[in-house]
């Protein structure tokens, strides 16, 4: 049995490829949510003037969701000449496009300057954000669960996940100390361009480490045997239909709790709550530490439970916890400790039973022939309605609610239920680990 861990030269490149997966996925997730971050409280203002605040906010959320639209066509893209040419060469591709795109928001004119131009530079430069995480997130994981021994896939899969936390924990950090040490006038400015242009340093260290790690054993395999499909897209639809709806299924809950609580919220603890914004920030950013140590947590349980025993339980606990959690920032803005503990629990803790074992679930859907535009296409095309378009929902129910929080706790239940039964029936089809790992000694 091979098992990468007992070799020491496999166990080597193993951890090289963990560690080159987590600092790509960090610096692509860091740029992708540095714009969220700042969508409400900045872009709104600068980029989007208005005489009503609200339609300033949605805009600017709408330029947010663009993002999340041009993220299947990335997948699809990288997906495609992923499983024909490899997954690395494309994962240097997608770090390139993403670091020169959120470098150049960081220096673009605003609306004053430059009228019109401003919003769809702006908007043009987010659907290339877009593009290059729609091919980046399918090839992390990838590097991590293809060269990982099969009965510590959920574990090193998950990995790459952290790249998420630690992303938005920069991204969510860098812009709560320029808050902090800055004066309004001079955050918005210039102070949140530093943040943007931060990227540039960034993307240099990734595409250095991502040059150097091989190719996965997995393609390599189906290169040698000449088994590549011709066009990978069109044969996922052929031969795995139901799995690629029960998998968007299962991302809902995903993409629509953590844009509310890990975006939607900034914006409605310090514009409803009138909470300090390097408070609300704050939070969000110690919810991602905490999270970079739970996700793994739940990816190791999941190689030793099933995959979708974790996400399906861990759906409808995600999606129940905001029910408190919103009416304690209602009740107890006053109260600093209840306050995070609001936004920790369910985002840090709760939330990572999902985004935990989410990758190696998707990619337990697919063989390695189709495997990168499988999980791209089903983590990026779902993300459109699970994740962009939260943050508009979330406002709009805001207001319907008449400033109470209730409408959008509706939401996020609507989301869990849905994500738990399609889970269910991802685990009645024999996705589960152990069935994989049968498989994969075959292959």
């Amino acid at each position: 049995m091979d098992n990468n861990t007992s070799n020491p030269k496999k166990a080597k490149e193993l951890r090289k490829v963990v560690m080159a997966s987590v600092i790509g996925a960090t610096i692509e997730w860091y740029d992708f949510f540095l714009y969220g971050v700042v969508a409400g409280i900045v872009f709104s203002k600068l980029y989007f003037p208005g005489g009503d605040p609200l339609v300033s906010t949605m805009l600017a959320y709408g330029t947010f969701a663009v993002g999340f639209l041009s993220r299947p066509i990335g997948g699809v893209i990288f997906g495609h000449f992923g499983d024909k040419i490899g997954r690395k060469s494309m994962l240097v591709m997608t770090l390139m496009i993403m670091g020169i795109s959120t470098f150049l928001i960081g220096v673009l004119p605003t609306y004053d300057h430059i009228g019109y131009w401003a919003p769809g530079l702006l908007l043009f430069l987010r659907v290339l954000q877009g593009i290059g995480l729609g091919g980046e997130w399918g090839g992390a994981v990838l590097m991590a669960y293809e060269y990982a021994p099969p009965k510590e896939r959920g574990f090193y899969a998950s990995l790459p996940q952290i790249g998420l936390a630690i992303g938005l924990c920069l991204a969510s950090g860098v812009v709560a100390i320029l808050s902090y040490t800055l004066t309004d006038t001079q955050f918005l400015s210039w102070g949140w361009r530093v943040a943007f242009i931060l990227s540039a340093a960034l993307v240099f260290i990734g595409m250095w480490i991502r040059l150097n790690v091989m190719e996965t054993p997995e393609f390599q395999a189906v290169k040698e045997k000449n088994a590549e499909t011709q066009i990978p897209f069109f044969d996922l639809l052929k031969r795995y239909p139901g799995n690629v709806l029960k998998g968007m299924g299962a991302r809902y809950i995903d993409g629509v709790f953590f844009n509310i609580f890990g975006v939607f919220s900034i914006t409605y603890l310090t514009n409803t709550i009138k909470i300090d914004r390097t408070e609300a920030l704050m939070g969000v950013m110690a919810s991602a530490v905490v999270m970079c140590f739970c996700i793994p947590f739940f990816g190791r349980l999941s190689d030793r439970i099933g995959r979708s025993k974790v996400f399906f339980w861990g759906s409808l606990i995600t999606g129940l916890s905001s029910i408190p959690a919103f009416w304690i920032m209602l009740n107890h803005a006053d109260n600093p400790l209840l306050l995070w503990c609001s936004v920790i629990i369910p985002l840090g803790v709760l939330y990572s039973a999902v985004y935990g074992p989410e990758a190696a679930l998707f990619c337990d859907l697919f063989d390695a022939k189709v495997r990168y535009t499988g999980i791209s296409f089903v983590y990026q095309f779902s993300g459109i309605f699970a994740s962009g378009l939260t943050p508009i929902i979330a406002t709009y129910l805001l207001k319907t609610g008449n400033g109470e929080p209730w409408h959008i706790v509706g939401y996020i239940l609507f989301a869990s239920l849905v994500s738990a039964v399609s889970v269910a029936m991802i685990g009645k089809g024999g996705s589960q680990p152990d069935v994989h790992m049968k498989t994969a000694h075959a292959r």
